[in-house]
């Protein structure tokens, strides 16, 4: 969810907007400190805390504040989740709600145009008289180190995180299960280029985070791919699937190469590349069959929905070691 862009969208719309934020978490809650909604007066939100009763409180919570004209910006709802709220998570959570007007526009444009044009902002604030945060963008290596998205430092000050950098997902195949991919990952955290160059092939709509190519040789198009990319392939041609999978997996540096095929077409590719000489550690990082081999159903939308899953956890592995390598240099940074 984009966070600035949202409130300072519907402050214009609108004439105001609130930030609910999950600021505190003990025990089992439905989502992660540092999890966030925008709501607009009329109801309207984006984002999400968790759902059931906790969020239609806080969403209630949220246009109440909107509504009133005391001059009060900002609240708290601190619930037990099970004798508060009925629900069975057994936690208990400390929701902020600040509200925004056009009085803050100022503010609220130069944090927006930074998600905008960062994708990920860190903003360090202290707590201000009106009870909302006052914030201002981290600087330089204030906010570099991984940090949860909403984090209180001993000192008081809050570090917060906004917007989520996606992970380049680079497709190759427009057919039944390319495009239904294609629709899978719209809501998820992906920047996908899909490359398929037969005429009509990838069709003239296709969702906001995907970028089509059409002209070209697929082959040649994959170095354009980022460090870290996910490929996935799934041309009308096995020929043209083993060439870019040993193109791929040759090049050392993306986080999945997945193949849709069984276990057959694994066999002959594995083969293939053995038979080349392309060492058994490089062949064995080939995801093919592609997706979660739990889910048996061979429709285009049941495997395109085991795909984005498995992208998922891979793509949170990949995450995991990359802040605990981070994280490890920045101490030794500290410790000297």
């Amino acid at each position: 969810m984009s966070t600035w862009p949202t409130i300072a969208r519907f402050i214009a719309a609108q004439g105001g907007a609130a930030l609910v934020t999950l600021a505190q978490a003990q025990g089992s809650s439905p989502r992660e400190v540092g999890a966030r909604m925008v709501v607009a007066p009329d109801g309207t939100f984006t984002g999400t805390i968790g759902g059931g009763a906790l969020e239609w409180g806080a969403l209630a919570e949220a246009q109440t504040l909107l509504a009133r004209q005391d001059g009060r910006v900002a609240t708290q709802l601190d619930k037990a989740l099970g004798p508060d709220l009925g629900q069975c998570c057994g936690g208990r959570v400390l929701l902020t709600i600040e509200k925004f007007g056009a009085a803050d526009a100022a503010m609220i444009a130069a944090l927006a145009d930074a998600e905008q044009r960062q994708g990920i902002v860190t903003t360090i604030a202290t707590s201000a008289p009106d009870g909302r945060l006052a914030r201002r963008l981290a600087q330089g290596n204030e906010g570099r180190s991984p940090r949860p998205a909403y984090d209180v430092q001993s000192d008081g000050r809050v570090y917060e995180r906004f917007g989520e950098e996606p992970s380049a997902f680079w497709l190759f195949g427009a057919g039944h299960v390319g495009r239904a991919l294609a629709v899978a990952l719209a809501p998820l955290p992906f920047a996908v280029t899909w490359i398929d160059t037969r005429p009509g092939a990838i069709p003239e709509a296709f969702p906001a985070n995907v970028t089509a190519i059409t002209q070209g040789d697929p082959v040649a198009l994959l170095p354009r791919a980022p460090d870290g990319a996910f490929i996935a392939v799934m041309t009308h041609s096995h020929a043209l699937d083993l060439d870019l999978v040993i193109a791929a997996l040759q090049a050392h540096r993306f986080a999945y190469v997945g193949l849709i095929g069984s276990a057959t077409k694994r066999a002959r590719f594995t083969s293939a590349m053995h038979k080349m000489g392309i060492a058994a550690d490089v062949v064995g990082k080939l995801v093919c069959p592609i997706g979660l081999t739990t889910i048996r159903d061979k429709a285009p939308a049941a495997i395109a929905a085991s795909v984005a899953a498995q992208v998922l956890m891979v793509r949170e592995q990949v995450q995991s070691v990359t802040e605990r390598d981070s994280q490890i240099a920045s101490d030794q940074v500290r410790h000297g």
